[in-house]
């Protein structure tokens, strides 16, 4: 017993002593984790203690247990068809994407200098262009004169105009395909910046090893040596498949029809900035919380194995 509290005192003696020594380092760091904690961690706390109560912001809270968790599951039909939504988009969107920005910026690193810079901005573009919305509006527009329509009657693929923004057939499909085209973002230039500073030697080592081809060489020394900007984006990647909104809001409108582009991030801000049922609303945010955390982890275990 004594031994055990000996031991812990020394260890308390050691990081104390660690502290002080590198007391700078954490002057630096103590903007950044005071925001972090305020606005993030102590965020997530609140909305998970909210969850329990009946808050409208012009009441007290009012603890009700899981009455907010038990009406989402089996009251709120709308929340259902969120969560299927949401799960297509981020199945979907999520991996995909992930996989095509990769390889989008496996394939640029491998051009000549001159064109990389020129690659990387043709495709980063889209995820910052403020026109996306309307051109995407235009290519699926329901007369004949939308792109899409206007194609495929003049190739007599068609004898009428399809209202693609009205039918909840193709609303999902239309806002996965916008939302790809959007997915070039923050853990594609992740990609980017990771590939064009990988070690050389660590190529030429591997081809004295026995590497033949370039298949070799992704696998075993570029994904391992990317590790890093693999989470990174994946995080990145993940968070933005499972907050899609904006995308089904400008495209599909609000509210969708047949609530066919409904998500979990729309139907959070329906009831927390529209309705004001913010013990409610902070029940759909745990909810998608522990989704995407849940999703984090799975991925992060599967790349940590990544060329192992």
């Amino acid at each position: 017993m004594n031994s055990n509290i000996i031991e812990k005192e020394s260890r308390f003696k050691k990081l104390r002593k660690n502290v002080y020594k590198n007391r700078y380092s954490y002057y630096l760091m103590a903007p950044y984790l005071l925001i972090f904690g305020i606005f993030t961690v102590i965020s997530v706390i609140m909305s998970i203690l909210f969850s329990f109560t009946n808050f409208n912001l012009l009441e007290l809270p009012r603890f009700v247990g899981f009455d907010n968790y038990v009406r989402l599951f089996l009251d709120d039909e709308v929340f259902i068809i969120a969560i299927k939504n949401t799960l297509i988009l981020a199945i979907i969107t999520g991996p995909i994407s992930f996989i095509i920005a990769f390889v989008i910026a496996w394939l640029i690193n491998e051009l000549p200098r001159r064109w990389k810079w020129f690659m990387t901005l043709v495709f980063y573009a889209p995820s910052i262009s403020g026109n996306a919305y309307l051109l995407w509006k235009l290519i699926f527009s329901s007369d004949m004169y939308g792109y899409a329509n206007s194609t495929l009657l003049k190739n007599g693929l068609i004898t009428e105009p399809i209202t693609w923004l009205q039918d909840p057939r193709y609303v999902i499909w239309i806002i996965i395909i916008v939302q790809f085209w959007l997915s070039l973002g923050v853990a594609f230039l992740a990609f980017i910046a990771g590939l064009q500073n990988m070690d050389h030697q660590l190529y030429e080592a591997g081809a004295i090893d026995g590497i033949r081809n370039r298949w070799q060489e992704l696998w075993y020394i570029t994904l391992p040596q990317m590790r890093p900007q693999l989470m990174f984006g994946a995080v990145m990647q993940i968070t933005s498949s499972f907050g899609i909104a904006s995308v089904s809001s400008e495209i599909a409108g609000y509210p969708s029809i047949d609530y066919a582009g409904q998500t979990i991030v729309l139907h959070l801000l329906d009831y927390g900035g529209m309705r004001f049922e913010m013990g409610y609303a902070s029940a759909i945010a745990s909810i998608l919380f522990m989704i995407m955390l849940s999703s984090n982890i799975v991925v992060q275990k599967f790349l940590r194995r990544v060329g192992s």
